[in-house]
């Protein structure tokens, strides 16, 4: 009988923010989701878990929350130029098993590195963009090589089940469906003085949009959170639109372990992306008491069917119109306590990571 722990390693370049808070850099969602089920992974002896991350100026090996992080190609570089230093990072963390999230020509050289190595990769998606087509019709090249790591990998794990149904009709991959997941603290009944907005300043987020809303509902105070994101030429112009307005308050960056202190403060959650997969922010609301208001993003329809917020479904008209109805405290307290329930219910990471452990033993069967 073989007792040895199952290797898993997770690939995000970006992450290493994450794991070292000291680093001011930017990540995303896909960069959360990973941080969180590694960590999470690595309290369990039955697994050796190990990360690739970027160069951040760190040592090549650290453990960080029982995790051996190993630094592979600075992340401003060519990917395809470094690919030699990420393989080698992996080869560094002998895995049986590599997981990686978000597409890029990187989820097309992890799933190479996997069959050239005879190494198992598994994907998570982390964007509706990358399964409903719209990624890999307007990348072209890239999206086929992409679609091609795809159907490489032993499972892909997609967010929801819309997102599921997608992938299905438009690669003709059956996914696994695995929600997302955070650590959750007690309920705590907090003083909320603030609307919120918190993303990277990408374009698909549409963050301009917020500052928008702020200069309609000008005797409210907003708060947005709002990182450069990589190439992000518009920034300084979005800083200072920002700035010119009065009741906004601008932040250009707050760590992970710092940001539900903000979330605990918000009257509500604004989402103004066209477009995402599950955000991390939706979890993050949820589990505050927070309720969400959406312009477009509802995934599975879960705002109306869980009560949980609003979405507007795209009208500018409706989004001005229910924040000034979530405004009302006792609606506010309902909508953010339904959130809360449903974090405690679908997204406590305690939970998800056992769907985690089920796929990767199962994975695992037959290789050493």
């Amino acid at each position: 009988m073989n007792n040895k722990p199952i290797r898993v390693c997770f690939i995000s370049l970006k992450a290493y923010p994450l794991f070292n808070s000291a680093i001011d850099a930017i990540f995303g969602g896909a960069e959360v989701d990973l941080y969180l089920l590694s960590t999470e992974l690595a309290k369990d002896p039955d697994f050796q878990v190990s990360f690739v991350t970027g160069d951040y100026g760190q040592e090549q090996a650290e453990v960080w929350e029982n995790v051996t992080v190993n630094k592979s190609v600075n992340v401003g570089k060519n990917l395809f130029l470094g690919a030699g230093r990420i393989w080698k990072a992996m080869r560094q963390a002998d895995a049986q098993i590599y997981m990686s999230e978000a597409c890029s020509l990187g989820t097309f050289l992890n799933a190479y590195f996997c069959k050239y190595f005879n190494r198992i990769f598994l994907y998570r998606t982390a964007s509706t963009r990358e399964c409903d087509g719209t990624y890999l019709n307007q990348k072209k090249i890239r999206g086929l090589a992409v679609k091609w790591a795809f159907k490489k990998a032993q499972a892909v794990i997609t967010q929801n089940d819309s997102d599921a149904e997608n992938m299905l009709r438009t690669t003709g991959i059956a996914s696994t469906v695995i929600r997302n997941g955070s650590r959750l603290l007690p309920a705590q009944d907090t003083q909320r003085d603030t609307i919120l907005w918190v993303g990277r300043s990408a374009a698909v987020k549409r963050p301009e949009l917020f500052i928008e809303l702020a200069r309609q509902v000008p005797e409210e105070h907003f708060t947005m959170i709002c990182q450069k994101t990589l190439g992000d030429t518009d920034y300084k112009s979005l800083v200072e639109q920002a700035k010119h307005t009065p009741n906004l308050t601008f932040i250009p960056r707050v760590s992970f372990h710092e940001i539900d202190k903000y979330f605990q403060r918000a009257r509500i959650f604004v989402n103004t992306s066209d477009s995402e997969g599950f955000p991390n922010t939706y979890v993050q609301s949820c589990k505050s008491g927070a309720p969400i208001l959406s312009l477009h993003v509802n995934p599975d329809n879960f705002l109306n069917h869980y009560k949980c917020g609003l979405c507007a479904d795209g009208s500018w008209e409706a989004l001005v119109r229910m924040l000034n109805q979530l405004l009302i405290p006792d609606i506010a307290k309902a909508y953010g306590q339904n959130g809360r329930h449903y974090a405690e219910q679908t997204n406590d990471i305690s939970q998800i990571i056992d769907q985690y452990k089920e796929l990767f033993r199962q994975s695992s069967l037959g290789r050493s």
